[in-house]
């Protein structure tokens, strides 16, 4: 009897998963169906999963069709430059709230935590009036700009628990030898904490590859759209080719999944390390 319950346990649970795991990805894989099928054969009813007659034109028309190349280039670039400027910028303020005492450190702290709560679509205003002043309205700087301040908030909270559990040993042995304290940030600190910037990374990369409404809003000139805002526009040109419309989604997923399977064995740790303290 009592090997009857964990057994039980068990399979009431690996077929509850099993479930969770089919509804999540049954619209993906029809999205792949979908992708590979003629106009023809996309309004199937009862919908067939197996393509008849698969086809790659999709893709071919879709990647060739509405600037569809320059658009991803531009979300390239926003979404690297983010990475980048998120991770350096977030990782030294997050470090300094970490290891260093001066005034005003509570402050800064609890004005991180605030912006956590504040929604994004409430700050478009202040951010269109802004980036208007600024001269970076209608330009991909001026998104990099607006995604790298979006993100800190985040990736500061997560980066600052982890730097407060590396050793202080480590950076006084630096210091002791003649080093200063940007040594102990480049040459200790960073490559100590390869996880959580890994999870920045990936929060980064995601946010600024995805985000429709400040791209959007900032940007007027056809030539500097970014992905998301094109696909729109895309779908309604194409509005009943939902072949194209399937293609041009997965070709727009595919650098989202590189990022992370390239950075997954880094995601669990990192997060859970920023998580333990804050």
């Amino acid at each position: 009897m009592t090997r009857r319950v964990p057994i039980t346990r068990t399979v009431f649970l690996l077929i509850a998963l099993t479930l969770g795991a089919a509804v999540m990805i049954a619209p993906f894989l029809y999205m792949i169906s979908t992708s590979l099928k003629g106009q023809i054969y996309v309004l199937d009813v009862p919908p067939q999963f197996i393509p008849k007659q698969p086809t790659l034109q999709n893709y071919i028309d879709a990647w060739q069709s509405n600037n569809f190349a320059l658009y991803f280039a531009n979300s390239l670039i926003v979404a690297v430059a983010t990475t980048i400027g998120t991770a350096l910028i977030s990782a030294m303020f997050a470090y300094a709230l970490a290891r260093f005492s001066f005034r005003g450190r509570s402050v800064a702290f609890y004005a991180v935590l605030i912006m956590l709560m504040v929604p994004g679509l409430m700050l478009i205003i202040p951010q269109f009036i802004l980036a208007t002043k600024l001269g970076l309205r209608n330009s991909l700087p001026g998104l990099v700009f607006v995604y790298i301040a979006t993100s800190l908030p985040l990736n500061v909270f997560l980066l600052r628990g982890f730097f407060e559990q590396l050793p202080r040993e480590l950076e006084d042995a630096v210091l002791i030898d003649g080093g200063n304290h940007f040594t102990v940030f480049f040459r200790v600190a960073l490559p100590l904490s390869t996880p959580a910037l890994a999870t920045v990374a990936i929060f980064s990369f995601l946010f600024s590859w995805d985000e429709f409404t400040w791209a959007l809003t900032a940007i007027d000139d056809m030539a500097k759209r970014t992905l998301p805002v094109a696909i729109a526009t895309f779908q309604g040109q194409y509005v009943t080719q939902w072949g194209l419309v399937f293609a041009a989604s997965l070709i727009a997923i595919i650098p989202v999944i590189i990022i992370f399977v390239a950075l997954q064995r880094f995601f669990i740790k990192g997060l859970t390390a920023g998580a333990v303290r804050g």
